[in-house]
């Protein structure tokens, strides 16, 4: 096996960070002209699709073909189920809580505030985890047993993700369960099913940069600085403290595991 090319990888970094930087100023230009900045959370699975097509057509001739189409499609698929899941979820919703708090506080523009903290944040955050996606398409050597695990597990987190936002939504359609909380499906064994599954993606995306030590070692920060976003940053505590005043919530926490799934446990 040929050692990592490094000098073709260097270049590539240059151009996901460009691919992901176009993805978050047309997004920033629609959000502006729309008035509604929530839409950068669209943005952010299509940011990781574009950085893998670009990381695809870069790495021609470099990585191998089976690998690189794999990482390709796995995040693809990924990124755009995201992407179409909430742009579905916030059709007809006015700007997202979370950014009109945020923008409150904006020292002049608002605009342009959102765009240093919000747009530019997130295209750096998307080039960052992305960093498994890039380096595995570079790795010259087949698909190993742990390339084929890796795409076990991110197939465990798509079923997490999909199936949780699913079996949410329809329980969100039922007016007889406005203010309940959803504790039904996937939910019933950990409080963030679709946490869970981001989670299980992108630890699955690393394994697939594995096959070669250093697109592993440049690889690792990627699924550690999402595991930490998703466990301890703006996933799972935001969303609890948003939580935490809805009737039954306290219940609901004390009996379902408030990460990794486990069953239900009982009331003593």
């Amino acid at each position: 096996m040929s050692g990592f090319p490094w000098d073709a990888f260097a270049q590539n970094l240059a151009l996901a960070a460009a691919a992901a930087l176009a993805v978050m100023l047309a997004t920033f230009a629609v959000a502006v002209r729309r008035g509604l900045h929530r839409i950068v959370d669209v943005a952010w699975g299509i940011g990781f699709t574009a950085v893998a097509l670009v990381t695809f057509l870069a790495s021609a001739g470099e990585g191998d073909y089976a690998r690189r189409v794999l990482v390709t499609v796995l995040t693809s698929v990924w990124g755009l189920r995201l992407a179409a899941h909430i742009a579905r979820r916030g059709r007809g919703h006015g700007e997202d809580p979370r950014y009109e708090a945020l923008l409150a506080k904006a020292p002049g523009s608002r605009d342009l505030y959102a765009l240093r903290v919000v747009y530019l944040l997130q295209g750096a955050l998307v080039w960052l985890v992305s960093l498994p996606v890039q380096a595995a398409q570079y790795v010259p050597g087949p698909l190993t047993g742990l390339a084929w695990t890796g795409t076990a597990l991110w197939a465990v987190g798509l079923f997490f993700e999909a199936v949780g936002d699913a079996q949410l939504a329809r329980f969100k359609a039922d007016p007889a369960n406005r203010g309940r909380v959803m504790d039904r499906g996937l939910w019933s064994w950990t409080r963030h099913p679709n946490y869970f599954g981001d989670f299980c993606v992108w630890w699955g995306l690393f394994l697939l940069a594995c096959d070669s030590a250093p697109s592993a070692a440049v690889s690792v920060v990627s699924p550690l600085v999402m595991s930490y976003l998703l466990i301890n940053g703006s996933g799972k505590p935001m969303l609890e403290r948003h939580m935490a005043e809805r009737p039954g919530f306290r219940a609901y926490a004390e009996r379902t595991s408030g990460f990794f799934p486990l069953p239900p446990r009982r009331r003593g």
